[in-house]
């Protein structure tokens, strides 16, 4: 099976995770492609294949040499973002792409006009959606790339290489995916997120992030009879937000900039409940984000009344620069195996998180390498057969170097 069949087949499930949720996997169509991958690894011969009844996958590709060689790891998650339906995937390859408009479905137009990063990909083979649903290359590429690797490091066995350990988790995209992902168990001493963009990303630094709950008491009281009774908490969560500068969201960051993101907004009259995301690559600006939106509750309540407006946060993960610095033979492999496959390093801050950011704060340092979607967590997420390719030839060499690797 070639690495383009593999992810196709990979599409076939919904795999889409669910915030609210408090079951883990956080939605139990995950299992049914957990239950898939984990036979599909066994199908391929690796060793040491299990699932634990979270639908945590691990797996062993026995080393093929005696020599004492660091035991190093590939992890993706399986989950798909909950920004748009992962349901009935048709995913359509678009052979020798020639940089015109690629009409995904009657009106539904994937132009390079507006998603100039087309243009990086003429010529090559592209897997595009219908225009109807996200396709899934996040990070179901980074899956295809892992688990086509290990096919190839078995089939050729002059590559010489140690154990290398593979690990496949649910609900990344929801700010869960390592929090049960057993670091003991895994048994490497460094690991490597397949979860970037395209070709030629490498990821060390992420935000630091949290979550903010704001919850706001109204008062309904009918409306003829409401003067100086009703507290409308419609009116109030409109209030809440617009404290929020515009300078400080997505739409008007880049680079290193952090952001409030307001996810979600239910609202009646007497209750409402916004959700946010706060991301700053800055710990100290981070920390100081999470009290400018507890000062704006504040502000309010002494407006409103004590008790009107609450923020509930949770830290997510934070950056993982901190974590990588003092290991940066983890980044130097990666950079050579890169320049050897013929692909040119983009090092870059990640402008949202991965499963390793987590994980290298519980001592698996885990930097984050392309897998090769593109617009992704949309209808327009498409993704270059030969750039999934570059990846898989990336994760072996990467192997074959840490083989050589002197500690």
């Amino acid at each position: 099976m070639n690495i383009t069949e593999r992810f196709l087949n990979y599409t076939k499930f919904d795999t889409q995770s669910a915030e609210d949720s408090e079951t883990v996997p956080s939605t139990s169509k995950q299992l049914i492609f957990a239950k898939y991958l984990k036979e599909e690894l066994e199908r391929e011969g690796l060793a040491d294949v299990e699932m634990d009844e979270m639908g945590y996958i691990y797996a062993t590709l026995k080393a093929n040499t005696k020599k004492d060689i660091p035991t190093i790891g590939f992890i993706s998650h399986y989950d798909t973002s909950t920004d748009c339906s992962g349901a009935d995937i048709k995913p359509r390859i678009v052979a020798n792409y020639d940089g015109q408009d690629i009409e995904l479905s009657p009106g539904i137009i994937s132009s390079p006009k507006k998603f100039p990063e087309l243009l990086d990909h003429v010529g090559e083979d592209l897997i595009v959606t219908d225009g109807t649903t996200l396709l899934g290359a996040d990070d179901k590429a980074g899956i295809a790339e892992i688990v086509q690797a290990m096919c190839y490091l078995r089939d050729h066995d002059e590559i010489k290489h140690g154990d290398i350990r593979v690990g496949f988790n649910p609900d990344e995209e929801i700010g869960m995916g390592a929090h049960h992902f057993d670091v003991e168990k895994f048994g490497c001493q460094w690991a490597y997120t397949m979860d970037g963009g395209d070709l030629g990303n490498l990821e060390y630094e992420n935000f630091n992030a949290a979550a903010a709950k704001v919850r706001i008491k109204g008062v309904s009281v009918h409306t003829g009879y409401a003067k100086g009774k009703m507290v409308n908490a419609n009116r109030l969560a409109c209030e809440f937000n617009s404290h929020i500068p515009d300078t400080d969201i997505p739409e008007t960051t880049e680079g290193y900039q952090g952001f409030y993101h307001l996810l979600n907004i239910e609202s009646r009259t007497e209750e409402a409940k916004l959700s946010y995301i706060i991301r700053d690559h800055d710990r100290e600006k981070f920390e100081d984000r999470k009290d400018f939106m507890e000062s704006i509750a504040k502000k309010m309540n002494e407006k409103y009344g004590e008790g009107t407006v609450k923020v509930e946060l949770r830290d997510q993960y934070y950056n993982m620069k901190e974590k990588i610095d003092p290991c940066m033979h983890v980044i130097d492999i990666v950079v050579k195996a890169m320049q050897d496959c013929g692909v040119a390093p983009k090092v870059e801050p990640i402008r949202g998180g991965t499963d390793g950011a987590q994980l290298s704060f519980r001592g698996l340092p885990c930097p984050n390498i392309f897998a090769g979607g593109v617009n992704f967590h949309g209808p327009y997420e498409f993704v270059s057969v030969q750039v999934m390719d570059k990846a898989m030839q990336v994760i072996v060499k990467i192997c074959e170097i840490t083989a050589g690797f002197e500690d």
